[in-house]
């Protein structure tokens, strides 16, 4: 959330930063409730003043052997109205604090200017996409000709956008999940984290997928989410806490089951595993000193790549560009993998550096040694990478024509040995 402070001293530079995501200007609107905030704010402190000077004088008539009466009638008359005003102030503030929640995260001067995804920007490849002598299928008629892919039993059990996987290929990626997390606390330097799998509402307000997204979300009974990434959890573990200085950067990294409700554009990815209801993901979150943030984004995406480099899956990355930054986001690279079943790159990975941005939405903060005051963490997210999506990249990339998928070598070790997936 915003400091009005600095809405108040920069107005147009604010409207400005708002209209590079394409959203309408908000500081008048925004300065006028701060205006009403505060013009209640000293009426409060003027009644309390008058209230408690009548008080102390009421206290020297009554020992005085004096009647009071009247002093006696307008405190009370004066609390009556303070109770009226805190309960304006209270509303101007609920006002004011859900407009600020809705307002997107300032965006990096280095963001390229686009309206859509179409405008983003390529930074490099790696790798170069396989030539087939034969055509290539999907993941869907490969995963349905193992016999090892179900999309039909899960619409029975779930509905559309669920899938049940069997034998070797719910093996392969559960292999997957562990060789990201295994990569990323062994060579990456990321602590593992089990975390829940429900959170209250505080916890993705502090995030900033509420209250903007919460037709997004999967809300259970009395007042719980299920988690859409640990992003949520991990970047809450820093919720109201002041840190040392020393204790930064904190890396941390979980593999969970995330669940979306909202699955993407209509009629978009309705067919297979690019987008469903309840997925798998290794996850990265840094907490840094502002200073560092830079620094750790470019960090954080190669560790997003070192996933896709070993698994000898050919990738892009791109700057995502100003009209499609996420939310909380200040700043983004995109990972996007070659599917030959698509004849296309689709995205497996995003890494954002959010600046001070859920920061100050969960008062997350460190002290430098030595000193009494406080600034607001940096923090960071990425895929390390979307479990599902790598399966489905391995197993187009890896395919054959026989319909077998050949295991890459690095996740062979976590599968027993197998080297290639046959029918069952």
């Amino acid at each position: 959330m915003f400091d009005i402070r600095l809405i108040r001293e920069n107005p147009d530079a604010f409207d400005s930063a708002l209209a590079r995501r394409g959203a309408a200007p908000e500081a008048a609107g925004l300065l006028e409730l701060d205006t009403a905030r505060r013009s209640l704010q000293t009426e409060l402190n003027d009644m309390q003043s008058r209230r408690n000077a009548l008080s102390k004088e009421i206290g020297q008539i009554r020992r005085q052997g004096g009647d009071a009466a009247e002093e006696t009638r307008t405190v009370a008359e004066i609390k009556d109205e303070m109770t009226r005003t805190e309960e304006r102030l209270s509303a101007v503030q609920e006002e004011l604090e859900a407009r600020l929640l809705r307002l997107p995260n300032m965006l990096d001067p280095s963001v390229p200017e686009g309206a859509s995804e179409a405008d983003n920007v390529e930074v490099r490849r790696h790798g170069t996409p396989r030539s087939f002598d034969f055509t290539p299928r999907d993941h869907v008629d490969l995963g349905t000709g193992l016999g090892a892919m179900d999309f039909e039993a899960a619409a029975r059990l779930s509905g559309a956008r669920f899938v049940v996987l069997k034998g070797q290929l719910a093996r392969l990626e559960r292999a997957l999940g562990q060789f990201m997390l295994d990569l990323h606390t062994s060579e990456h330097g990321y602590q593992e984290i089990q975390t829940p799998a429900l959170v209250r509402r505080p916890a993705l307000v502090g995030t900033g997928q509420l209250p903007k997204f919460e037709e997004d979300l999967f809300h259970m009974d009395p007042d719980y989410y299920l988690i859409p990434t640990s992003e949520v959890t991990m970047t809450n573990l820093v919720r109201e806490q002041i840190l040392p200085r020393s204790a930064l950067p904190l890396r941390m990294t979980a593999l969970t089951q995330c669940f979306r409700a909202e699955a993407g554009a209509a009629g978009r990815d309705t067919r297979g595993m690019i987008r469903q209801h309840q997925f798998n993901k290794v996850e990265m979150v840094s907490i840094v000193a502002p200073e560092e943030s830079d620094a750790e984004l470019e960090r954080m995406t190669g560790c997003a790549e070192a996933v896709l480099q070993k698994l000898g899956l050919p990738y892009r990355v791109v700057a995502l560009c100003s009209g499609d930054v996420g939310f909380s986001a200040r700043r983004t690279y995109d990972l996007e993998v070659w599917l030959p079943g698509q004849d296309t790159y689709r995205e497996i990975s995003s890494c954002s550096n959010c600046g001070d941005f859920q920061a100050r939405r969960m008062e997350g903060r460190f002290r430098n040694d030595g000193e009494k005051g406080t600034s607001y963490v940096h923090t960071l997210n990425g895929s390390g990478v979307a479990v599902g999506r790598a399966l489905v990249a391995v197993m187009e990339n890896g395919q054959n024509e026989d319909g077998s998928i050949t295991v890459p070598e690095v996740l062979r070790p976590y599968m027993g040995g197998c080297e290639v997936i046959r029918p069952q």
